[in-house]
Order: C-alpha cells, then sequence, then structure tokens
C-alpha cells in the first residue's frame, strides 16, 4: 500500500478524464468485488455497470448476487450464505462464515485483482481486507461503516487496512479522515432510481382502478427479519383492510425470502400481492399511497420515490440488549438521520406492535399534515444524498478506476 493512496480527499472522485481516455481506457483490468447480501448485490450491479461504461476492457471476480451475476461475475460461492443479521444469530454460522472469508481472501491472492472492492457486510468485509492487508493489492470498501452510531474505534482499526472508503452519508467523511483514511462521499446509490417505476402498468397488471389505494408492505430480505416482522405486519394490514377493503397490499421482496413470504402471505386473510423483480418493485413504489417497512435501506428507497412510511423493526432479545448499549444514536432510520430530526416514524422492538404500527399509518393513509411533511422532509433528504448530482454509481466507478490504475502501474512485473 502506498501514501498517495492512503492521503485523505474527499474530491478523489471528480478528476476522472485521465481515466477513461487515452490508452489508460484500453488497459485490461481485473476488478474483485465481494457483497454479502441483497443491497450489497444492488449496489455492486450498479457500480459494474458503471465500471463497464467508463472502462472498455474489465474482467470481473469475487462474490454477488443476482444482479451482479448479471453484469458479468460469476460468483465464488452464494452470496446469500454470508447474509445473517444479529449479534446472536451469527454465532451458529461462523465456522461456515471463517471458511467463506479464507476463500474469499484466497481468491484474491491467487487472481491478483488490481483492486479489490468489498461492499458493506462489514463483519466479512473487514476480516477479508485483514487477509489481504500486506498483499499489495488496492483494497476499497463501498458503504462506511457506522461509527457515528456505535464502535468508533473501528475508524482507526480499517484505516490500517484499507486505501480508500466510499462513504454514502455525506456526514460521514471526516470520521475516517481524521484517522488518515481517504474517503469520498459519492451519495446514496438508491437516488438513481428515483423515477424508474410506471405506475399504470402496475395497476393495469393488478386490475387496479386509478382511485384505488396501494399501500407497499415491506417486512426485510433476510430470513430473520421476515419471520419476526410479518407476524406483526399481518395484524396491521388485516386492520387497514377493514377500514379500507378496496385497497390493495402489495409485497415486494427478494429472491432468497420470496418463497417464504409467498407461503405465508398465501394464508393470510386479506390477498396480497407479491413481487419480486426490481421492475416490479420500482412499479409498486410509484403507485403506493404509504407503506409498512423495516428498517434498512427501503426507507430511503420509498423516500425518494415519494412514498410516506412507517418503520418497524425487531431483532433477538440479545442482539437489542447488545444494541442498547451500544448505539451513540437515537434513531436507525437513514432519512432521519440525514436531516438530524425524527421524520419517519420508527417502532422498535417491543414498540413494534400492530397497535402502535396501525395507529401510525392510519395518520398517513389519510390525506394532512403528517403526509406534507413527510414529502417535503423526502425532498430534503434527497437532495443531500446526491439527487440531481452525477449519479452516486459513476462517482464510485471513477474512485475504483483510478485506484486500479495507480496499482497496476506500481507493482511489480
Amino acid at each position: 500500500m502506498t501514501d498517495d493512496l492512503h492521503s485523505p480527499s474527499g474530491d478523489f472522485a471528480v478528476a476522472t478524464s485521465s481515466i477513461t481516455s487515452g490508452s489508460a481506457a484500453s488497459r485490461p483490468l481485473k476488478i474483485m468485488l465481494v457483497a454479502g447480501e441483497a443491497s450489497g448485490d444492488q449496489l455492486g450491479g450498479r457500480l459494474m455497470a458503471a465500471l463497464k461504461r467508463q472502462h472498455a476492457n474489465i474482467t470481473f471476480i469475487g462474490v454477488g448476487g443476482p444482479r451482479m451475476i448479471g453484469e458479468g461475475m460469476q460468483s465464488l460461492f452464494s452470496m446469500n450464505e454470508m447474509s445473517v443479521m444479529g449479534l446472536a444469530e451469527i454465532i451458529p454460522h461462523i465456522p461456515r462464515l471463517l471458511r467463506r472469508i479464507r476463500e474469499t481472501a484466497d481468491l484474491a491472492l491467487a487472481e491478483r485483482p488490481d483492486v479489490v472492492v468489498t461492499i458493506d457486510a462489514p463483519d466479512f468485509s473487514f476480516r477479508v481486507g485483514k487477509k489481504l492487508a500486506t498483499a499489495g493489492i488496492p483494497l476499497v470498501h463501498y458503504v462506511a461503516p457506522s461509527v457515528w452510531a456505535w464502535r468508533p474505534g473501528r475508524a482507526r482499526k480499517i484505516a490500517k487496512f484499507l486505501d480508500h472508503l466510499l462513504a454514502l452519508l455525506p456526514f460521514e467523511p471526516p470520521y475516517f479522515e481524521r484517522e488518515g483514511l481517504a474517503t469520498t462521499f459519492i451519495g446514496h446509490s438508491a437516488v438513481e432510481e428515483r423515477h424508474g417505476g410506471d405506475a399504470g402498468r402496475f395497476r393495469a397488471q393488478h386490475g387496479l382502478t386509478a382511485d384505488q389505494k396501494v399501500i407497499a408492505i415491506l417486512p426485510g430480505s433476510r430470513h430473520s427479519e421476515v419471520s419476526r416482522l410479518l407476524p406483526v405486519f399481518r395484524d396491521v394490514v388485516v386492520r387497514l383492510a377493514n377500514d379500507d377493503p378496496d385497497a390493495c397490499f402489495v409485497m415486494p421482496t427478494v429472491s432468497k425470502v420470496e418463497d417464504t413470504v409467498r407461503q405465508v402471505t398465501s394464508e393470510w386473510p386479506v390477498k396480497t400481492v407479491v413481487v419480486a423483480t426490481d421492475q416490479e418493485r420500482r412499479d409498486a413504489f410509484s403507485c403506493a399511497h404509504a407503506a409498512l417497512a423495516a428498517s434498512g435501506t427501503v426507507s430511503l428507497e420509498l423516500g425518494i420515490v415519494g412514498v410516506p412510511h412507517v418503520i418497524g423493526y425487531r431483532v433477538s432479545a440479545t442482539s437489542a440488549w447488545l444494541a442498547r448499549k451500544l448505539l451513540k444514536v437515537d434513531t436507525v432510520t437513514i432519512i432521519n438521520l440525514v436531516l438530524g430530526r425524527k421524520l419517519v416514524p420508527e417502532y422498535l422492538q417491543e414498540d413494534c406492535t400492530a397497535d402502535k404500527l396501525y395507529h401510525a399509518m392510519k395518520k398517513l393513509n389519510d390525506l394532512g399534515e403528517r403526509r406534507d411533511e413527510q414529502l417535503a422532509g423526502f425532498d430534503e433528504a434527497t437532495t443531500l444524498l446526491g439527487f440531481g448530482q452525477t449519479p452516486p454509481s459513476d462517482k464510485a466507478a471513477s474512485v475504483v478506476l483510478e485506484i486500479a490504475q495507480q496499482g497496476k502501474q506500481q507493482r511489480p512485473k
């Protein structure tokens, strides 16, 4: 690793003209990407597409999901193996995860890529990074760990082995730059899909009239999330359906939990439309009147397309106890964090009850001050997160290509 790669520079992604012009753009590059869950697969897929737009000759290796595989990734193993949520839930999976960490690092050592990009999943990604710290392969991590929320000492620890960090939130770079780790705020990738849905198509496909309300229900992308949230969300759906029998309830999900979601919701007393493709998800969001969602990136996705929503979330009792001891923030919702105020109501753990969620949703279902307040706040938050500027995936690709070119030039032949 070199000093110039470690020097902090928030403007790193701006100077890109030399990357994609002339002979530099024609040099073949091998880029390794590692994603560990559905949100990381989305980020990785967009990053791969942007890399291909900016460079004509790239080979991809690593670990990814359906979206990354669709962009040309041959995954070393199923990404789903790494998607374990919660401090207590991970314990039974430790032997397998340790084996996959070793295999991922071994792939990098054998293939010698021009750069390794790990995407989110810090418990997995940083262990891979540590194994490669002295290998002479540039290391980039995509999605800054939440040191502002808990475990602030991680900033100093990861600065010892990472070469560059790509941050999604505007307030994150200083936490890492003060430790000597170059960090670029690129904006949140979700802002790239603000206008990607077709409400008319969704209504036509499902036989809905223009005035029928569409309520989105999003219980998460991990098995542990859906198993805890679906029973609570079911009771909310039943009560909302009693209020408005004509309402359509749609549940966008992801492939790894699709079978579980379809099986469980098929037994609900209220018909719920389950969709699993990216386009169907965007179409559903484009006509949703309101949404009930698990905590996570989905809150930002809903805010970006202007869907007022309520957050509900539960983890194991052990994980919740540890989180209360360690968390340094009073909200877990991205939009609230970016705005510095609780715009989106959230009900966590013992507060995540059908009764509380129902009453919060009922306020959003009615036209009025609560809806207007959320919609105005969404516009403010998405501007702060980069909407209307250079797409985050293009900024990320520029950084990755610059580092890959530098690393290739400096590596001994």
